[in-house]
């Protein structure tokens, strides 16, 4: 990504929380993405013009993705006013959209989007969260390996056997399910967020973690293996390796009212996502190649970055810390040069996926606000 940093810093759209759209509730903002719920009239028009697939009287909101870069639980900034990545929300939604299309093609399930007014923006679908962070694991590598390198070998349930070795793949796929935020009156779950469950866990105590019916363990397994397989097969074919990859899951209702279960949030992204280059990992070998270089075309190399970048990097990795990190956060203006390599890693790798040029905008905000009056009737 060329340009001098004050024109970077233009094409950024670093506050998300403050466009005119018309709602009457409060605003979420999330690390990366504001939820504007719409009104009842406002929501019931569009269902009606745009002829969406869910009940009369379905919630909508409009979701704004960022170009805030996030790691270690914390939002980090730029040199020369670079409050964020240029490219990088273009590039997540751009991902999340092909993923979610190939699944709908593969017959697998929906998403809780329904309209893509922008390269920033969905218009989603309320949805009922399942509170679990869906984590699929192929290779064995970062906080697992970790783990696995100081004697652990049970992983939500699971027994790994001796003798794996860094970076290398897993005998099979391997689930390793966490809590989505803190659920509290659960027995054997630690009441704290991203704790490692187990697949009786949830069996045990499916209503608690939002599951209408048991049955749907399975199913939300069965989404999970076939979406990283998805996921993974495209990514073969384009030279990258699938490592490991956390999805999310909901419920919602369509325009007949019948309840489904649905991806949610994003997919396959380098976000939530970790992605090898398998040329330079195989040595021309593919993903079960000699087991070379990794080489990040995901979020983990921006984090590689930060460990490397201060003198104490326990402030980054011990949660008990937290506090500290925060402030490390706060007052650091990273070197742009870090943003810019962010932005070249997921414009790159996007475009790699989709097969079409992602297009940055040099003025987002206003292009947003345009397309929403012109377009939806939703600004104020």
């Amino acid at each position: 990504m060329s340009g001098t940093t004050s024109n970077l810093a233009d094409q950024v759209l670093a506050v998300n929380d403050d466009l005119p759209i018309r709602t009457d509730r409060p605003v979420h903002s999330g690390k990366v993405r504001s939820v504007y719920w719409l009104t009842a009239d406002d929501s019931a028009r569009l269902i009606r013009e745009r002829g969406y697939d869910v009940p009369p009287d379905a919630p909508l909101a409009v979701m704004v993705i960022s170009d805030r870069l996030s790691a270690f639980d914390c939002v980090w900034r730029g040199e020369g006013g670079l409050d964020g990545v240029p490219g990088k929300g273009a590039s997540l939604n751009a991902i999340s959209n092909h993923w979610f299309d190939l699944f709908r093609e593969r017959g697998l399930a929906d998403s809780h989007i329904l309209d893509v007014p922008h390269p920033l923006v969905w218009i989603v679908q309320k949805a009922r969260p399942v509170l679990i962070e869906a984590i699929a694991r192929r290779y064995i590598t970062g906080s697992m390996w970790r783990a696995y390198a100081k004697g652990e070998r049970d992983f939500c349930g699971v027994s790994l056997p001796e003798g794996l070795e860094k970076d290398r793949p897993l005998p099979e796929l391997l689930l390793t399910p966490s809590t989505k935020g803190v659920l509290r009156g659960i027995p054997g779950v630690p009441e704290a967020d991203d704790a490692n469950i187990s697949r009786k866990n949830i069996e045990d105590n499916h209503e608690a973690f939002n599951f209408s019916k048991a049955e749907d363990i399975d199913l939300y397994e069965k989404l999970l293996r076939d979406g990283f397989g998805v996921i993974g097969e495209a990514l073969d074919n384009a030279g990258q390796i699938f490592v490991d990859t956390k999805f999310e899951f909901g419920y919602v209702r369509d325009a007949s009212g019948a309840e489904k279960l649905i991806y949610m949030d994003e997919v396959g992204t380098p976000d939530s996502s970790r992605i090898w280059d398998a040329a330079e990992y195989g040595g021309g070998g593919g993903a079960e190649g000699t087991g070379g270089r990794v080489v990040e075309n995901s979020k983990e190399g921006f984090r590689q970055f930060l460990l490397g970048h201060f003198p104490d990097p326990d402030i980054l990795l011990n949660k008990k810390r937290m506090v500290e990190r925060s402030a490390l956060a706060r007052d650091t203006a990273l070197p742009a040069q870090a943003l810019r390599d962010v932005s070249a890693t997921y414009v790159g790798i996007a475009e790699k996926i989709t097969g079409q040029k992602i297009r940055v905008s040099d003025n987002p905000k206003q292009e947003i606000v345009d397309i929403l009056r012109k377009d939806y009737g939703l600004i104020q």
